[in-house]
């Protein structure tokens, strides 16, 4: 038999970023304020900078060339 009022309320919450409401969701809170979501994140919007990787391989190998075997 399952236990009567064993789960939290379920509210449609509004989610703030910024002071902006930017979505609603189901949550057990009624508001939820966060600093990053999907649509200010660089990675999501487009923005993010790539790191330049070129030449670190070569960087390696330099480094431990002296360690190679035989």
């Amino acid at each position: 038999m399952a236990k009567k009022n064993l789960h939290p309320e379920w509210h449609l919450a509004k989610v703030y970023c910024d002071g902006k409401q930017v979505l609603e969701i189901g949550a057990t809170k009624k508001e939820l304020i966060v600093d990053i979501w999907s649509g200010n994140h660089p990675f999501y919007t487009g923005s993010q900078k790539l790191l330049d990787t070129e030449g670190r391989v070569e960087k390696f190998k330099r480094k431990y060339a002296k360690f190679s075997t035989p």
